[in-house]
């Protein structure tokens, strides 16, 4: 391309329409030149599962809780988030005043974290409120880190607190410590993988359906449960079953099963490790040459993988027969990612994602908790 389109700076914002149609060599190169002009004003942050044609742009890698920290640390003008939203609303949340966090594409989002919602929650606690009196004496609000800065927020107002699938188990035993039950959002999988491993009775973490009067519960069971786990789960993780292990046994039967604790209990329970996206990724990093792993997580980050670990001779494999990936994730493309950074040379932010300030002090509190813990 010209070195007109970046080095003259214009009072008009470039409209995405302008990107669409670049094929992503054209892109790639406009942001490698954009990313020449801003320097260290900009830095890059990219989740695990981001596709590999925006992942090679990053400046820092990794999964949430790492992402956070470095949300918290970087001194750049511009965090320009290569995730979904709430991972950029993190970034905004714990950046200083006078720093920007960036989506390139708003439609960026999480299903799993659109299953809970701040009226649903409040409604929730407003539920519980009449079987067990005031929750804020009894239950401790913990939510998964990949849910809306309100719900954060909700959390950082009832003493509660925000774990990663890194550091749930801690989470679970700091909250135990504060109140005697959970109200565990969005995702049940974590949970209850985390308090099955905690020696928490799997009759005693019940399901919350936010859409039934009292969750589907009966009061009784509420009284009883220690664990309240949202009805709540990522689509690409239910993917994976046990059907699929057993297949691989059969074929490999000295190869490793290694899944994410968003799967299924029964797949986590068939599987030989089960973690974070960095300990899968570490797991099998440190495997000896020419070893099998079956990886139950999303496509890039098993592809990634796969690629990086070919030349010791380990064989990485998809756990699921058919291609699924993190939809919402995809979203973010070299087209979004050119046209964000070359209206920053030009002096545009565009889809700038700033949180209410309101939630943004009440959700640092409980992001606060979880990173003084580690």
């Amino acid at each position: 391309m010209s070195s007109s389109t970046t080095t003259q700076a214009t009072n008009t914002v470039q409209e995405f329409e302008q990107f669409a149609t670049l094929t992503d060599e054209q892109a790639d190169a406009r942001i490698i030149e954009a990313r020449a002009r801003l320097g260290r004003r900009v830095v890059l942050l990219a989740h695990h599962y981001q596709r590999e044609s925006v992942y090679r742009h990053a400046d820092l890698t990794g999964d949430s809780l790492k992402l956070a920290r470095l949300a918290a640390d970087t001194d750049a003008e511009f965090i320009l988030f290569c995730g979904v939203h709430f991972m950029a609303e993190v970034a905004d949340i714990l950046s200083r005043p006078e720093q920007t966090a960036i989506l390139p594409d708003l439609a960026a989002g999480c299903s799993m974290a659109d299953m809970a919602d701040l009226e649903k929650v409040e409604c929730c606690w407003d539920e519980l409120a009449d079987v067990l009196g005031p929750p804020d004496a009894r239950i401790t609000p913990v939510t998964y880190i990949n849910s809306a800065a309100d719900l954060k927020a909700f959390c950082g107002e009832h003493g509660g607190i925000v774990c990663t699938s890194t550091n749930a188990p801690a989470v679970i035993d700091w909250a135990l410590a504060q109140r005697e039950k959970v109200l565990f959002f969005p995702d049940q999988h974590l949970g209850r993988w985390t308090g099955y491993k905690k020696g928490i009775p799997l009759d005693r973490m019940a399901v919350w359906d936010p859409d039934l009067e009292n969750g589907g519960l009966t009061a009784k069971e509420i009284e009883h449960a220690r664990i309240l786990l949202w009805k709540g789960h990522c689509s690409v993780h239910q993917m994976f079953q046990v059907e699929h292990i057993r297949g691989w046994r059969a074929q490999y039967p000295d190869g490793f099963v290694i899944s994410h604790p968003e799967c299924n209990l029964d797949v986590c329970l068939a599987s030989d490790h089960v973690g974070s996206t960095e300990f899968i990724i570490n797991t099998v990093t440190a495997a000896p040459p020419g070893t099998r792993w079956l990886v139950g997580t999303e496509l890039n980050l098993v592809s990634r993988l796969a690629e990086q670990l070919k030349p010791q001779g380990k064989i990485v494999k998809f756990m699921a027969p058919t291609v699924c990936m993190c939809s919402t994730m995809q979203r973010i493309d070299p087209q979004h990612l050119a046209w964000a950074l070359e209206n920053l040379v030009n002096g545009h932010v565009v889809n700038p994602i700033r949180v209410p300030a309101h939630d943004a002090e009440l959700a640092r509190t409980a992001l606060t908790r979880m990173l003084e813990m580690f």
